[in-house]
């Protein structure tokens, strides 16, 4: 299949056509769930007026958000926007912090999705000469069938190797000559950790490319690890389950932050407490309307991912507007002794030492009679590190980035669990 069938010519359309675009299909989806949704029609019901006529992109602020909690509490059929014959697959949400979310797709779903994928992977450089090993998890997790959709859809060759069995994944890495990776970028790291223990040498041994990592929020400390052991480029994907998968946002080979496929989602960052609209480059929650889906489609849903909202035209050529990195998500935030840490912080400050090791966590506990404490546990990169040495250090600089004080502990290498899909940074003793 050619190029032309995920859209091309989008991607060199101006700022304002794009706008254009994306605010007559935001206009569309809204006549489309108050017709189709029952979930929705009872919302835009109870707002005491038509929702689904918006006279300016303003005046989406006056919809109420779509929470997670809404898509758990109201049953699949509900929110579905086709009966469940036009359904051809289902995927679910992980379901760490609640019950799986249910996401449905039509025939023209999975088509959309595998075509915005193409355009993703295209965006990286990915041509149809590359072999690219899919090292996401195959199944409910949507990240290995969209990456493995959307490389088949560019015309490459895909090896689905899914999770696990590294030592594996790295002898087929040898023998096919893989090109290009797509896991979790913690995955990215142990596989690291597993050609450096095995002697190979990734810019002799291995020919790959470059890698797409997501699924989890990572620092440019963990871009500059990968690079280091498996000798390619680090690119940054985002994307979550609700709004069908990857394929959300992504980083162009400028890298400097992700573009977002506005014709397909519209984008707006709120402030997490009050819910207010915040002014492009302010921090704050990202919140995604879907504009092209047939049996899922949501409004204004609110992701929990931490970003800002940047416009005008990237140096590569595309005027869609671009998050910067997932700084953490409201789940993810720790409230330690008044002061807000999120998980990617740590993670800034531990791996820009050469000494830590990849494997950390932290630990919250709260004792009683006394405040919150935080526990930083990571490994020693080697046998040779002055452990004394290397644990004041992070107290310093965890302190100067925090402004909190953190009781460090500095294990073994080997000590700490390594995940082959998204890691669990966060251990909090507080809910026990």
């Amino acid at each position: 299949m050619t190029s032309s069938s995920w859209e091309p010519s989008v991607e060199g359309l101006s700022g304002s056509e794009l706008a254009a675009l994306s605010f007559e299909r935001l206009k569309a989806t809204l006549r489309y769930v108050y017709e189709k949704s029952p979930f929705y029609r009872r919302r835009f019901r109870d707002l005491g007026g038509d929702a689904r006529n918006l006279s300016a992109p303003e005046d989406l602020e006056l919809i109420p958000f779509t929470s997670k909690e809404d898509l758990r509490n109201n049953a699949s059929s509900e929110v579905f926007a086709v009966p469940e014959s036009d359904l051809v697959r289902v995927h679910m949400s992980s379901g760490t912090t609640g019950a799986p979310i249910v996401v449905g797709y039509t025939q023209r779903d999975i088509q959309t999705w595998s075509n915005l994928m193409a355009r993703s992977l295209s965006a990286y450089g990915m041509t149809r000469n590359d072999i690219v090993q899919v090292a996401y998890g195959y199944g409910l997790f949507t990240g290995g069938l969209g990456f493995h959709y959307g490389a088949e859809r560019v015309g490459a060759m895909v090896i689905p190797t899914s999770t696990g069995m590294t030592t594996r994944q790295i002898e087929i890495m040898q023998r096919a000559r893989t090109t290009v990776l797509c896991c979790t970028p913690s995955y990215a790291l142990y596989i690291g950790e597993k050609i450096t223990q095995m002697g190979v040498d990734p810019r002799r041994d291995l020919s790959l490319r470059f890698g797409v990592f997501g699924a989890e929020p990572w620092s440019e400390g963990t871009r500059k690890r990968i690079e280091e052991y498996l000798g390619l480029v680090a690119y940054d994907h985002y994307g979550l389950t609700e709004m069908s998968g990857p394929g959300v946002a992504v980083e162009c080979q400028e890298r400097n932050g992700l573009h977002v496929w506005t014709d397909h989602f519209y984008p707006e960052v709120v402030d997490p407490k009050t819910g207010e609209s915040l002014e492009s480059g302010e921090r704050g929650e990202l919140v995604l309307t879907t504009l092209s889906r047939e049996a899922t489609p949501l409004v204004r849903l609110r992701t929990g991912d931490i970003t800002s909202l940047e416009t005008g035209r990237c140096e590569c050529g595309r005027s869609f507007p671009r998050i910067t990195r997932i700084h953490g998500r409201t789940d993810d935030m720790l409230k330690v002794k008044g002061t807000i840490v999120y998980p990617r912080q740590i993670e800034e400050v531990i791996l820009d030492l050469p000494d830590v090791g990849n494997a950390w966590e932290m630990v919250v506990e709260r004792k009683v009679g006394r405040m919150d404490s935080l526990t930083l546990r990571a490994e020693a990169a080697s046998a040779n590190v002055d452990i004394p040495s290397l644990r004041k250090e992070l107290v310093e600089k965890l302190r100067q980035k925090l402004f909190l004080r953190v009781k460090v502990e500095i294990l073994e290498v080997g000590d700490l669990p390594r995940f082959e899909g998204k890691a669990r940074r966060v251990i909090d003793l507080r809910e026990l």
